[in-house]
């Protein structure tokens, strides 16, 4: 875990000079829809074993709010996808621990899709983000493979931070078929992907 700190640390520095040169652009901050969830779905087995190894990660209490979208917030939604893209080192969950499927915090640097994720949750509910604003995703990717993202909420719509992309993208621009994601009303619940709500979302007009 001291490696981690370590990691998350190295992360946050950089943040303080890309948040310091984003502070002096003007920013057009995007817009888009946001997800409709239909009914309950079962967690995947990877993240079961996550919150059985970090309980802690999983016991933090969500107040179900999105986040407040202005030129900071999302500076350092695209700083952090930055960072954790760079710093981590891709491997898959064979190589790395010998087994199909892991969900774990890259504390040795070393990570496959969840694990980038997982890092960017948590570096973000560190900075002050919502809780229930920043989920865990599963969806099927360009290629017909499993893959893991997180989706941040939004007044102005769920965006997509992926290890397989340097830009975050509006959820439906990503070209992946979104399976289930963590409630924001409680992480330890998943919720069936289903259809945008609206078009656009309707909050960032007011």
């Amino acid at each position: 875990m001291d490696r981690l700190r370590v990691l998350i640390a190295g992360v946050a520095l950089a943040l303080l000079t890309t948040q310091a040169l984003a502070g002096s652009r003007a920013i057009e901050l995007p817009i888009t829809t946001a997800a409709a969830t239909a009914g309950d779905a079962r967690p995947p087995i990877g993240y079961i074993g996550f919150c059985m190894r970090y309980p802690a990660e999983c016991a933090r209490k969500s107040d179900a709010r999105p986040i407040k979208l202005d030129a900071t917030a999302w500076a350092l939604l695209k700083s952090v996808n930055d960072e954790v893209n760079r710093r981590i080192q891709p491997i898959t969950d064979k190589d790395h621990w010998g087994v199909p499927e892991r969900w774990d915090l890259p504390s040795d640097g070393k990570g496959d899709c969840e694990d980038y994720a997982l890092l960017k949750q948590k570096i973000l509910i560190e900075k002050g983000f919502p809780v229930g604003a920043l989920l865990m995703t599963v969806v099927i990717d360009r290629d017909g493979a499993g893959h893991a993202v997180l989706t941040a909420v939004t007044d102005r719509g769920d965006f997509v931070l992926d290890n397989q992309d340097e830009t975050i993208l509006p959820w439906l621009d990503t070209g992946y078929r979104f399976v289930k994601r963590q409630s924001m009303q409680d992480p330890n619940v998943w919720a069936v992907v289903g259809a945008p709500l609206r078009d656009p979302v309707a909050t960032a007009a007011k």
